[in-house]
């Protein structure tokens, strides 16, 4: 009897879900596409009624409320009118702007590059035939096991523009997409893929606040020997609600690097899911994020070791006060034959006050017997001794702060390669210390 019970409370819940999804889905359509396209939308919504959107009991979600993600329209978002220079400016890159999701021509850069080529997804989703018909969908539809992720399924089946990128060597200049948020209302999607062949290399920096409520999936497949750096930062729009989700699947002795700022937001959930099916590949995902009020800031990260020797890096730090949440779920799952893996996992804040919150639930699955992996959480204060130390130094209490404060992010920035790009990650960080002083 107790099965029984058991098993109609699941259908029940279910039900729920798929009623919440039923209000969602009546204010969009599918946009129209060519063959491949229409297939893997319908394939979508297929994986998307069965799970229904996500509730708040449900395992993954239980530190962060999904209403503002599930709910028909989009809250109101103030507009943030930026007083700071834009950032990646001084970078030389081939600059992809997206107007509350919508691709703006007039504000990108000529799309030709060396060694890339890139196509809208509104444009290739057009043909019957195209390379990214073995990518859009696939690996978001391989990322839903074990754990369901309606909201990028969801994006799949509904996304109306992005870019499918396809980099056949070393991409000169870094491809920049910059999100832009104009209506107060607005409710975006966009998909963007990547393809790197054996060998190719490329750097894809992002950037912008994109809507008052953004989804976003990103699919990234990288070939055998083949090198993928991300960069990206949201802020300072304080009332946008996101949801993005990253999907990759690595080669033979790849490399796979992705670090995120954020600063801001009234609800960000950052999904991360890797799959490592090559021998002697690398994963590298850091994150650092600072937020007050009712910032509510959530990375989760899987990554499954699926090949011999194979490396990974998830490296999260947050700094939370006046009532800021921030929540880390990450899982190293390393499959029987993966021997030689060397998996780490850190995810640490730094709480300024007694009201700020931090939720961890690190999780490691192993099946192979010859392996190092481990994880590590902590929450802490702000060190009196080392701010009496600077403090005897003639440093400001405030300045001292904002320095212990850098330094406790420091080790997610070094995880950025180009010492450019972490300079401008880390001039970007002091610039918004300095203006958070006293609010």
């Amino acid at each position: 009897m107790a099965g029984v019970a058991k098993g109609t409370a699941k259908q029940t819940a279910l039900a729920k879900k798929q009623e919440v999804l039923s209000q969602r889905l009546a204010a969009l359509t599918m946009p129209e596409g060519g063959v491949w396209a229409t297939e893997a939308r319908k394939s979508a919504l297929a994986r998307l009624n069965g799970m229904g959107l996500p509730a708040p009991r449900d395992e993954y979600w239980r530190f962060t409320r999904p209403h503002g993600l599930n709910a028909p329209e989009a809250e109101r978002a103030a507009i943030f009118h930026a007083d700071e220079p834009p950032l990646f400016g001084a970078f030389d890159s081939l600059r992809i702007v997206f107007v509350d999701g919508v691709f703006s021509a007039e504000d990108s850069s000529d799309l030709t590059g060396e060694g890339v080529v890139i196509e809208r997804l509104l444009d290739a989703a057009r043909k019957d035939i195209h390379w990214v018909k073995d990518l859009y969908g696939v690996l978001e539809a391989r990322g839903q096991t074990p754990v369901e992720r309606p909201h990028a399924a969801l994006n799949t089946a509904f996304a109306t523009d992005g870019v499918v990128v396809r980099v056949t060597g070393k991409a000169t200049k870094p491809i920049h997409l910059t999100y832009r948020h104009e209506t107060e209302t607005s409710d975006a999607y966009l998909h963007n893929v990547v393809k790197l062949e054996p060998g190719a290399e490329m750097t894809l920096l992002e950037n912008g606040p994109a809507a008052a409520r953004f989804n976003k999936v990103l699919e990234v497949e990288v070939g055998d020997g083949a090198r993928f750096h991300h960069i990206r930062a949201q802020g300072r729009d304080h009332e946008r609600q996101a949801f993005t989700a990253m999907f990759a699947r690595l080669g033979t002795e790849s490399l796979f690097k992705s670090f995120t700022l954020t600063a801001n937001g009234k609800l960000t959930r950052n999904e991360c899911v890797i799959e490592m099916t090559g021998d002697d590949a690398s994963a590298h995902v850091a994150g650092a994020a600072l937020g007050h009020g009712d910032f509510h800031h959530d990375d989760t990260v899987f990554i499954t070791h699926d090949a011999e020797r194979c490396e990974s890096r998830q490296v999260f730090k947050k700094v939370l006060r006046k009532g800021a949440v921030g929540t880390f779920q990450g899982k190293i799952l390393v499959k029987r034959g993966a021997q030689k893996t060397d998996g780490y996992q850190k995810s640490q804040s730094l709480l300024l006050d007694d009201t700020a919150n931090f939720l961890v639930k690190p999780e490691l699955e192993i099946y192979a017997d010859d392996v190092a992996c481990s994880h590590g959480s902590t929450s802490g204060a702000i060190d009196e001794d080392m701010l009496f130390y600077l403090r005897a130094r003639g440093i400001d209490r405030d300045t001292a702060m904002d320095l212990l404060v850098l330094a406790f992010v420091a080790e997610a920035i070094e995880e950025i390669e180009d010492e450019g790009l972490a300079a401008e990650m880390t001039g970007r960080l002091e610039g918004w210390l300095m203006r958070r002083r006293g609010a």
